[in-house]
């Protein structure tokens, strides 16, 4: 059984709990491609998988659905073949297309069980918060992590006791603006970014978004089979 192991951490009432959950996860960049692994190696039963982008060989370092054969390839897609080669009885409805506000309620319209916020967008984030916030879905939240090599100084914490992350400022600024509570669970980093030579383009590691990424999925999962963190 493939799901064996972690059968054996968890117990088989939980392992048919977490094939009958439905979670989304907008966004499968360095950090997203991570959070959707985890999930699907745990036994999610249906993914819904939101990401407008083609693998670009300058994801490779990073992202997990990135290689030399599937560049030039949507997201989605590598994401999706993968997913049903892990678990070919998962159920993955993709969306390649960007998040916008007609995309995210159409999403969250399917009442999934669980979401994730794996997008760079302050103002998607924003709205698909803002949205799970007001449909009652729980949602978790990832913040920056370019420009940073260590991963130990990831933590899962709540957007209001965010601190160093530039994008957790952005994100507390705007949803101070839109009246959206702060207590929202958030993975962010408490190292403070690392200038380099061109602003421009943001620097990234292999090990630190895969870790947000993981910790993510981690958080997921244990919340729904009712574990306590």
């Amino acid at each position: 059984m493939r799901f064996d192991r972690f059968q054996r951490l968890v117990g088989e009432n939980n392992i048919a709990l977490l094939r009958h959950r439905k979670v989304a996860v907008f966004g499968l960049g360095g950090v997203g491609s991570f959070v959707t692994e985890g999930l699907a190696r745990s036994g999610i039963g249906t993914l819904i998988l939101c990401d407008f982008d083609k693998v670009d060989p300058t994801n490779i370092n990073r992202q997990l659905f990135a290689l030399d054969s599937t560049v030039g390839k949507l997201k989605t897609d590598v994401a999706e073949e993968r997913i049903l080669d892990i678990n070919p009885n998962a159920t993955v409805l993709a969306f390649s297309i960007r998040a916008d506000e007609v995309l995210i309620d159409d999403i969250l319209n399917m009442s999934p069980d669980f979401v994730i916020d794996a997008i760079d967008d302050v103002d998607a984030k924003s709205y698909l918060i803002k949205t799970a916030i007001r449909k009652d879905i729980p949602i978790i939240s990832a913040m920056g992590f370019a420009n940073k090599l260590h991963p130990e100084k990831i933590e899962l914490s709540t957007l209001d006791k965010t601190s160093v992350c530039p994008l957790a400022k952005a994100m507390r600024k705007r949803l101070k603006e839109l009246n959206v509570t702060l207590n929202v669970p958030v993975v962010y980093s408490q190292e403070t970014p690392i200038k380099t030579e061109s602003n421009e383009v943001l620097a990234s590691s292999a090990y630190v978004p895969s870790v947000a990424g993981l910790i993510i999925a981690s958080h997921v999962v244990n919340k729904l089979i009712g574990e306590a963190e």
